[in-house]
């Protein structure tokens, strides 16, 4: 299925179901969150992912009710067909792939579709 760039945009946006999760767009919007996070001493936790792709989808609403719980985190969507460039600088090699950052630096790194390690990671992040 091919999508023109705004039916793309509503395709993620209607699989993104929390005001905690932030769809990253641009190069400036990602730095934009991450110095914020940094700032503001929060853990940021990003999913780097695909619209074709199916762990993808089957994991957003877990990433969405996650970030509804752990409100002292941030968490960004990016589309990696998107921002491919982004995607390329942070070492992502497969979808989905979840990165942990902690004052602007990766911490901590899960690829796969994994629910129950991504919650682990993110309450151990929590209490950290």
């Amino acid at each position: 299925m091919l999508f023109n760039s705004d039916q793309k945009d509503n395709a993620v946006k209607e699989q993104v179901d929390s005001k905690n999760v932030h769809l990253i767009t641009s190069i400036e919007k990602w730095e934009a969150k991450l110095s914020e996070a940094t700032k503001d001493g929060k853990i940021v936790v990003a999913n780097f992912s695909a619209p074709w792709c199916r762990p993808c989808k089957s994991m957003t609403p877990a990433f969405c009710e996650l970030a509804d719980k752990y409100t002292s985190m941030v968490f960004l969507a990016i589309d990696v067909d998107e921002l491919a460039e982004l995607s390329k600088s942070w070492d992502i090699k497969a979808t989905p792939t979840f990165v942990f950052f902690k004052d602007g630096r990766q911490v901590d790194k899960l690829i796969g579709a994994d629910k129950s390690d991504l919650q682990q990671k993110i309450a151990a992040m929590d209490e950290a």
